[in-house]
């Protein structure tokens, strides 16, 4: 049976939360006079700390996502999150974890600046899939998580639910799924499985289909443990007030959101028949996020011949079983027009 315990560091475990003013007292009333934080006292809108636990934010995303405050816990980005993932549960030169290849490279990077081993598993190169074998071949009595980007950064995919559950069934760790593209896909999110797995901790973003990546705004949700833990380690005032005010002011008209990600799908859709006219296209990959991964005959020489024509996309020639690879942002109806034009015009 997982137990949350069992893998915490003992040092995070032996730490006790610093104590903020706004900790202390958070009932705020706009009759009292705060002389606690050693503040600016003239109002310009932005002279008192925020609320270090963003409880309004957590209360429009608890009624969106169906899910109980007290399991969110917000960052600064999702690289904020997890860096104190790495922080909590990995020991520094002892530890290690897995993650699917390719994928996002946060992952290794933080792996490297915390000292922890870093095993990467290819996916089946077939339909970008896990190997559920080779993963746990990797696997170790010092394997604390396993890391699986679903939809996956590069491929697009979403891991196939049997997939997780075999992992998250038989894995006596932390199994990371990191959905920053989720809204775009048909299947469901794990964090209505999380209360049944207490070895799930799910990310999402509101850079993606909520269209804020300039506020910086990462959640996790997990289990209560894993949120106390990680709300004892990260900084008392991680989330700016207006980073806090935005998301609270776009997250109130979520059907904006909803219609905007509808749309975004339906041009993704425009956009892949397109390709398949492209003559130097040789494969268009099945994708379930907001971009599409195509292979063609020269990736380095088709993304330079873009750039010429003012057309910014990604290379991913030299990432895992991506070989001449180009990874297509789905942009505008003007954006995604403009794109296939050039493509069309390039010998």
């Amino acid at each position: 049976m997982f137990n949350i315990n069992n893998i915490i560091r003992p040092n995070v475990k032996a730490m006790k939360a610093y104590s903020s003013a706004r900790d202390e007292f958070q009932d705020i009333n706009d009759d009292f006079v705060f002389l606690d934080a050693n503040e600016n006292p003239f109002n310009n809108g932005l002279n008192r700390y925020p609320d270090p636990f963003q409880r309004k934010v957590k209360s429009i995303l608890s009624e969106i996502k169906n899910f109980p405050t007290d399991q969110i816990l917000l960052s600064n980005g999702s690289d904020e999150v997890l860096d104190l993932i790495f922080r909590a549960f990995c020991e520094p030169n002892q530890d290690n974890v897995i993650a699917i290849s390719p994928s996002y490279g946060m992952y290794i990077f933080l792996a490297n600046l915390n000292a922890v081993e870093y095993r990467k598993s290819l996916l089946n190169e077939s339909d970008f899939q896990p190997n559920i074998e080779d993963v746990f071949s990797k696997v170790d009595e010092n394997t604390k998580m396993i890391f699986l980007c679903s939809p996956n950064n590069p491929t697009g995919e979403i891991i196939k639910r049997e997939a997780i559950l075999e992992i998250v069934n038989s894995f006596n760790g932390l199994v990371i799924i990191d959905e920053a593209y989720i809204d775009f896909a048909t299947e469901p999110s794990w964090i209505e499985e999380i209360n049944n797995y207490p070895n799930v901790i799910v990310m999402q973003t509101l850079s993606k289909a909520v269209g804020l990546a300039g506020i910086r705004l990462g959640i996790l949700y997990a289990s209560q443990e894993i949120v106390e833990v990680l709300n004892k380690i990260k900084p008392p005032y991680n989330i700016n007030q207006l980073t806090q005010l935005k998301a609270i002011e776009i997250l109130s008209d979520y059907e904006k959101v909803v219609a905007a990600t509808n749309t975004i799908v339906q041009q993704k859709e425009v956009l892949e028949n397109a390709l398949t006219e492209i003559c130097f296209v040789e494969k268009i990959y099945p994708s379930d996020a907001n971009f599409i991964l195509i292979k063609v005959d020269n990736a380095n020489e088709r993304y330079d011949q873009l750039v010429e024509k003012g057309i910014v996309i990604r290379n991913r020639n030299n990432d895992d079983l991506c070989k001449n690879c180009l990874r297509i942002t789905v942009g505008t109806e003007e954006e995604n027009g403009k794109l296939v034009q050039v493509l069309k015009g390039l010998s």
